[in-house]
């Protein structure tokens, strides 16, 4: 049996998790680890085996590693083949229009769920906003923001499918209660970062039919996967598996561009990522812990609604990783909250929100970098585009 009571073992397990991720070792062996501890500090040994063969064998947790896996071997192999690439210039020469350019090219990277992703538009960024005559400050602005509109109603986001299976949610579910929130996002975004910019010509772009069936190409992985998914009702690691596949078909990369995802750490570390989130609210569950918190909401003295927007905002701001956030906050209120869409949905907004302007976010930190921009400067155009989209979200929950 354990030797420490059910309290201390989370306040000592966290903050080893807290230490973890603040030397950057990877989130996938932080949340593994830490739930070991915590299980090795409440629970005895024949426990502890049951806890992470049921982790292992259950189907939720086998179709969210999975589903994890494809989807980044998919954003791998785009990336590899270079059909990521043949994507954002199919769309640079269909579209006319700068300023709707500048809003929809960090979005098509931002289908691309890889770490420091907003990186790969910023040159892209870059040539169109000196045509908006565009400083540094809102040229950062600009492709952080609009990279990070997408993933709240992108259906194999690896946080969406995470949140969906570890609140026991559908994804659908979700997504139809985001969809406002990405709609305020788009228009604040546009309101402060593109509604007062020079007026550009816009230039003739010739081929505009042979782009489209481009672009209709190169985009055709990731629709099939959508398709699949939302459309037809398939669990998403198929679906992510199906997208592959019609990548593979469509790219014909040789067997080592095929390989080279493999000898990627990213695509074992988010799927151990998975992994570790799924045994740490499991862990969680054995030890009772919604039994240490679930009085502090049952006498009335913390509602529900704002344990369902500070504790996944702010532990997503503190480690740079909203799956962290997540993960860690379901392992929480698992017990005292019954997850619905609303929950859910309110619960995935403030850990993505909270992630989105952290200092500890990578593309964040990256953008910054490239356009050179301090960051107290961007922040003055963050917060109040966090506030708008913070503000829509709990209306949300409020109100539908």
């Amino acid at each position: 049996m354990g030797f420490v009571d059910p309290l201390t073992a989370v306040i000592v397990s966290f903050c080893f998790l807290g230490v973890m991720i603040y030397k950057r070792v990877n989130l996938g062996i932080t949340l593994s680890a830490a739930a070991l501890l915590l299980a090795f500090l409440v629970l005895d040994l024949p426990q502890i085996r049951m806890v992470i063969y049921q982790t292992t064998t259950s189907p939720l947790t086998i179709s969210l590693v999975a589903a994890s896996f494809a989807v980044m071997l998919l954003s791998l192999l785009y990336k590899e083949t270079k059909m990521i690439n043949m994507l954002n210039e199919s769309l640079s020469k269909i579209i006319n229009n700068p300023k709707l350019l500048v809003s929809i090219l960090p979005a098509v990277i931002g289908l691309l769920p890889v770490g420091g992703g907003a990186l790969m538009s910023a040159p892209l960024v870059e040539a169109e906003t000196e045509k908006l005559g565009l400083k540094e400050d809102k040229k950062t602005y600009v492709n952080l923001w609009f990279r990070h509109t997408i993933f709240p109603v992108y259906p194999i986001s690896p946080l969406l499918i995470l949140t969906a299976t570890l609140t026991g949610i559908t994804l659908t579910s979700i997504i139809l209660r985001q969809v406002p929130i990405v709609i305020s996002m788009v228009i604040i975004g546009y309101l402060i970062g593109l509604r007062k910019t020079a007026k550009t010509k816009e230039n003739i772009r010739p081929n505009r039919g042979s782009e489209l069936k481009r672009l209709g190409i190169t985009f055709s992985p990731i629709l099939a996967t959508i398709i699949t998914v939302v459309a037809l009702g398939v669990d998403v690691s198929i679906g992510a598996f199906i997208g592959v596949a019609v990548l593979l078909i469509i790219a014909r990369p040789d067997l080592q561009t095929f390989l080279k995802p493999f000898k990627n750490w990213a695509i074992w570390g988010i799927t151990l990522a998975a992994y570790g989130a799924f045994l740490l609210r499991n862990v969680a569950e054995a030890i009772g812990i919604s039994q240490v918190f679930g009085s502090l909401v049952t006498n009335g003295n913390i509602d529900v609604l704002p344990l369902l927007i500070i504790i996944p905002a702010f532990l997503s701001t503190i480690t740079g990783s909203p799956q962290g956030g997540i993960a860690i906050t379901v392992s929480i209120l698992t017990g005292i909250v019954s997850f619905t869409a609303k929950s859910a949905a309110l619960l995935y907004i403030s850990s993505y929100l909270g992630y989105v302007v952290a200092p500890t976010h990578l593309c964040l930190v990256l953008t910054a970098e490239y356009f050179r921009c301090p960051l107290g400067k961007l922040y003055k155009y963050l917060i109040p585009s966090l506030l708008v989209s913070f503000a829509t979200g709990i209306l949300v929950y409020l109100l539908v």
